[in-house]
């Protein structure tokens, strides 16, 4: 399933993805032996996990870094080229490790929870929702109305992600009026920067995307739409983090981390920190 693609068909049952089977032999206690807590994190994928000036920084980083201290170990925080889908990334990262020698982490982030994509994959559990994402829109400073239908802005450049759900969205949408109009950027993040640079009217991207690029540029005056993305396939989905199917003892200690930084204020204080507006989980929040 392809990474860009997959957040298209997302349910919302989420459930108890983590607590599907029988826990099993966890490595918590080896884990803590080595005082080393190995993450995963996406690359180049700001403002969750990137590179700034030769060390991590984003996000999802100094999420994996709170964990780590509070569990009592050293955060040792590896960055990851994606491969063609989430299932590559999975055994890549997770329960396997790579071709090239690159060795399993003991816990990955940034990945959708979701209950079908789960069922697919038995050497992993999925644990901890952290954070709802969606799509919205980035308007220029100069762009009367951002919250006009998309197809208004004919005539005029609009950025997306090369091959993502906003790039599917806005090529096949409204009888494809936008297509000759479209501009390809590797990010979401450099679609919203292409915006905010006068190269584009506007642009469609994940909300936390849009939110930091306005954030880490204020004087550009870029607008943030307001209202929702008329025919967007996907009204959003949650993202977590994976153990190996054998590490729930683990999955559960992180698990209860993250639930103190959620109720603490810590998880909100992170996102502000680049300029996101943290939104939980929507199965984290409890049943009414």
């Amino acid at each position: 399933m392809d990474r860009r693609g997959f957040i298209a068909g997302l349910v919302g049952a989420a459930g108890a993805l983590a607590v599907s089977s029988p826990l099993s032999a966890a490595p918590l206690e080896k884990v803590r032996e080595l005082g080393v807590l190995r993450i995963g994190l996406y690359n180049d994928y700001r403002p969750w996990s990137w590179e700034r000036e030769g060390r991590p920084a984003g996000i999802d980083v100094d999420i994996a870094k709170v964990i780590a201290e509070k569990l009592g170990l050293r955060a040792d925080v590896v960055l990851f080229a994606a491969d063609e889908e989430v299932s590559d990334d999975l055994r890549n990262v997770v329960w396997r490790g790579g071709l090239l020698g690159f060795q399993p982490c003991d816990v990955m982030l940034h990945v959708p929870f979701d209950l079908e994509f789960a069922k697919q994959e038995d050497q992993v559990a999925f644990i901890a929702p952290y954070y709802h994402e969606s799509f919205t829109g980035i308007c220029s400073s100069g762009t009367r109305n951002c919250d006009a239908p998309p197809q208004l802005f004919v005539g005029k450049p609009v950025a997306a992600e090369i091959d993502s759900i906003p790039d599917f969205y806005l090529l096949g949408g409204f009888g494809g009026i936008l297509r000759g109009d479209i501009k390809h950027y590797p990010s979401g993040y450099a679609a919203a920067e292409a915006v905010q640079a006068g190269d584009a009217e506007m642009a469609v991207a994940t909300k936390a995307q849009i939110e930091a690029a306005i954030a880490d540029r204020p004087d550009a005056g870029a607008q943030l739409r307001k209202s929702p993305l008329p025919l967007m396939p996907s009204r959003g989905w949650d993202i977590g983090m994976a153990v190996k199917e054998n590490s729930r003892s683990l999955g559960f200690a992180i698990e209860d981390v993250v639930a103190e930084m959620a109720s603490s204020g810590r998880m909100t204080e992170i996102f502000a920190g680049h300029g996101v507006a943290w939104e939980a989980a929507e199965a984290a929040k409890p049943l009414a």
